[in-house]
């Protein structure tokens, strides 16, 4: 008897855990899933309004790189070699006279490093840091000349020991010889130490007033390039700035004894008009 009646009593037990157990997994299934729809929209909205914005943000970064691959596949080191033996560096006749300040174009801001670790930006005018911060005064010429790769260094020589022979007794004019690095791993800033420390040159101009200063430029330099319409980098480019960063002369290659007295001309004529 005690036997049956305690079956009973389980059985009750179980068939009452049973309702409740599926009462809670319909009140369950109904917070968690009935009243999903009316929140599900408004998630989607979300997420996807989110995804649209991030490609939007991203659609112009994307187009960029696309560009800048193109670039780099249709203009390089072959192309450029090809190029440099048809002309030897020469791209262009420079300047045979002063670009008028109307329509002359602006150096683009560039970060430089001297082999001293001191950095600056050019060019140096009236608004530069370097001239509020160190009370220089402002150049009414500087020379800069362009370095892409070891083999234009001799190219930037041509224009550069001329100038410096015929203007070096003057305060008035800055002289920046620019090599850029792009290789990423030599920007690293101990590396970057070393290789400015085994790069320092010893100065030949010591007894002249206008100094070479020579200096480097790490990173990437895409941007500056198309700035600045550079498509060979195997060859120098000189540019004649005024005291306001305005390009307004410019050679390529290797100098000729023509091309240096155009040089020198221009820079006496600018040195008037500023």
């Amino acid at each position: 008897m005690a036997t049956t009646l305690n079956r009973f009593l389980k059985q009750k037990c179980r068939s009452v855990y049973r309702n409740q157990h599926q009462v809670l997994f319909n009140l369950t299934r109904y917070e968690n899933h009935e009243s999903l729809p009316s929140r599900l929209p408004a998630l989607r909205s979300t997420t996807r309004s989110f995804l649209d914005f991030y490609q939007f943000g991203n659609k112009k970064a994307i187009e960029d790189e696309r560009a800048r691959l193109n670039d780099e596949m249709n203009r390089g080191y072959f192309a450029d070699m090809k190029e440099f033996k048809e002309h030897g560096g020469k791209i262009a006749a420079a300047s045979k006279t002063l670009i008028p300040a109307a329509s002359a174009m602006k150096f683009p801001v560039l970060a430089v490093t001297s082999s001293n670790g001191k950095s600056m930006k050019l060019p140096v005018t009236s608004n530069s840091n370097e001239v509020n911060k160190e009370s220089l005064d402002v150049p009414k010429v500087t020379l800069v000349c362009l370095s892409f790769r070891a083999s234009s260094q001799d190219m930037i020589s041509s224009w550069s020991k001329p100038f410096v022979e015929s203007f070096g007794d003057r305060k008035d004019l800055q002289l920046f010889e620019v090599s850029f690095i792009d290789k990423w791993l030599l920007g690293l800033a101990p590396i970057k130490k070393l290789l400015l420390r085994v790069l320092r040159k010893p100065n030949n101009s010591e007894n002249s007033v206008l100094q070479r200063q020579i200096v480097y430029s790490f990173g990437d330099h895409y941007h500056f390039r198309k700035q600045m319409k550079v498509l060979n980098l195997l060859t120098g480019y000189i540019l004649l700035l005024d005291k306001s960063g305005r390009i307004r002369w410019q050679g390529f290659g290797t100098a000729t004894p023509e091309e240096v007295a155009q040089l020198l001309s221009c820079t006496s004529l600018l040195l008037k008009d500023q």
